[in-house]
């Protein structure tokens, strides 16, 4: 995944890729329990309001939404997928590769920078 690859100093890929997977697995266990939003934008890009950059760890929201639907929980899931019937739209994957993305939670949305 391509938040595996942005290591920080002195840092080799494998902790990276083991820093990614606890904090993806924090966000599931966050979103499951409901104390995470998840809100899908206009153009179906997905935003994880509440999810705190200190616990974040680096990790995109659509990288995130990635690791959730390849390995997360069926309540995590179900929530992404209540956000996108809320919303009347799916996360499109093509909007994510793109860089559709928000910085404040979903209340705004912007394209790639």
């Amino acid at each position: 995944m391509p938040c595996d690859t942005r290591l920080k100093p002195r840092q080799t890929l494998k902790q990276r890729a083991e820093e990614v997977r606890r904090a993806v697995t924090t966000l599931d266990k966050l979103i499951a329990a409901r104390r995470i939003q998840v809100r899908v934008g206009p153009k179906g890009g997905i935003a994880f309001q509440g999810w705190l950059d200190s616990d974040r760890d680096g990790v995109t929201d659509a990288c995130a939404f990635r690791r959730i639907m390849a390995t997360g929980s069926a309540l995590a899931k179900a929530e992404i997928a209540k956000a996108e019937q809320l919303a009347g739209r799916s996360v499109d994957r093509q909007a994510l590769a793109h860089g559709v993305h928000s910085h404040d939670g979903g209340r705004t949305w912007h394209n790639g920078h």
